[in-house]
């Protein structure tokens, strides 16, 4: 039937050419926003997944960041302990040679021990990294005067099956490589590693304190690294400040060994959460991202078939002119 107030074929024509258009502008915006989902509305479930690795994903950067400051604040107090532990066994060494000596040999080398506490103390009072400072403390604002708060840092953003995110950290225990505390003079085991006072015979840490004198030597003469001196000492006392070096040393060494774990420690989480951000990010682009060569494929078939619609359209509209023939 022909009708002049219901084209059929135009109706079809314009359909086509309508679903065609709208294909070309989800194409064109997936050429131009680099993304098959780009809202919402484009997949529900993908752009909620994606939305929320992307969060992740920059939480992992900030843990990142984390784990590069903690690499430098124990970088720093690794070097301070190393050139602490050379110092100490400088020390060891003019112990060894004090032993025996003549009064004014011990004179001369009771300076040059000195000499190196000093230089011991500035060692660890320059070990300091953006504020923090795990070689010279002072616990007076501490939980518990004389014991050093646990250092964490921040090395992994987890996130659980059930969506509940935590932090993982790798903690550093400053309490065991302090080596000065400021706030626990009358501490004595709490004492930092140099300046702890040890008894003599064994090098074990005392809380109660009995100072050694110069000439007089005691079963319970206590000793410190950080103040030792040669000048006037019996060579049986020179012989209990070696213990007491040695004991100090053993505890400097274990410091560092536990600080290089965590160093190393700290390295390889580096490592990983690099590897695991890149997973990530492939992860969300697998989800999201559009395929560039199937896109540009697509549009260049889009474009064809506009311009048929539009040739079937016209071919349509153009069906009505032809009723006006029968009129002649």
């Amino acid at each position: 039937m022909a009708s002049i107030m219901t084209n059929a074929s135009a109706l079809t024509a314009l359909q086509s050419l309508n679903s065609t258009n709208k294909n070309l502008e989800t194409t064109q915006s997936r050429i131009s926003t680099g993304y098959r989902v780009a809202d919402a509305s484009d997949n529900a479930a993908y752009w909620s997944i994606a939305t929320t690795m992307r969060s992740d994903f920059k939480a992992m950067s900030t843990v990142q960041d984390s784990l590069g400051l903690g690499a430098s604040k124990v970088d720093t107090a690794y070097t301070g302990m190393n050139k602490a532990i050379e110092t100490v066994n400088e020390i060891k060494v003019k112990l060894v040679a004090a032993n025996g000596a003549s009064a004014a040999d011990k004179e001369k080398i009771d300076i040059e021990i000195k000499a190196l506490q000093s230089q011991l103390k500035s060692y660890a009072d320059a070990a300091t990294f953006s504020g923090a400072n795990w070689l010279s403390t002072d616990t007076s604002a501490h939980t518990v005067p004389g014991t050093s708060d646990d250092v964490k840092i921040v090395a992994s953003f987890n996130r659980s099956a059930s969506g509940s995110v935590s932090l993982g950290t790798i903690d550093v225990k400053v309490q065991d490589i302090k080596l000065y505390d400021a706030a626990a003079a009358s501490l004595g085991s709490k004492d930092g590693i140099l300046d702890a006072t040890r008894l003599g015979t064994t090098g074990a840490r005392q809380d109660a304190v009995s100072a050694a004198v110069a000439g007089t030597d005691a079963a319970t003469d206590t000793y410190t690294v950080s103040t030792l001196s040669v000048k006037g000492f019996t060579d049986a006392q020179i012989t209990k400040q070696l213990t007491v070096v040695e004991a100090a040393l053993k505890e400097m060494t274990t410091a560092a060994t536990n600080l290089g774990a965590a160093k190393s420690r700290i390295d390889l989480q580096k490592t990983f959460t690099t590897s695991l951000m890149d997973s990530v990010e492939r992860g969300v682009g697998q989800l999201v991202d559009a395929d560039m060569n199937k896109e540009s494929t697509r549009l260049q078939a889009l474009q064809v078939q506009q311009q048929l619609g539009i040739q079937a359209l016209s071919i349509a509209n153009g069906n009505s002119q032809s009723i006006l023939s029968l009129f002649r």
